[in-house]
C-alpha cells in the first residue's frame, strides 16, 4: 500500500460515521486488518485511544448503525 492509501486508511478509520465496511470496500481490509494498519502506524498510546473510541461504537458498523452516510468523492462509487 501507499503512504497516500495508508493516510486514507487511518482518516477513514478515525471518522466516527465511517463504518469498516466501507473501507473494506475501498481497500479491501477486514476490521482485523484494519486494527492491524493503526497498530503498526500509530503510535501505541495514539492506537489504544482509537481502540477505546470505536470498541462498541455502532457507527462502525453498517448493520448496527442507524445514520444514513454521506458518501465522499474520494471514495469509490
Amino acid at each position: 500500500m501507499t503512504t497516500r492509501q495508508i493516510d486514507r486508511i487511518i482518516e477513514m478509520a478515525w471518522e466516527d460515521r465511517t463504518p469498516f465496511e466501507a473501507i473494506e470496500y475501498q481497500f479491501g481490509l477486514k476490521e482485523n486488518d484494519v486494527r492491524e494498519v493503526m497498530r503498526t502506524h500509530l503510535k501505541s498510546s495514539s492506537f489504544k485511544l482509537w481502540r477505546k473510541r470505536v470498541k462498541g461504537r455502532k457507527t462502525k458498523h453498517q448493520k448496527t448503525s442507524l445514520a444514513s452516510r454521506f458518501k465522499s468523492q474520494n471514495q469509490k462509487l
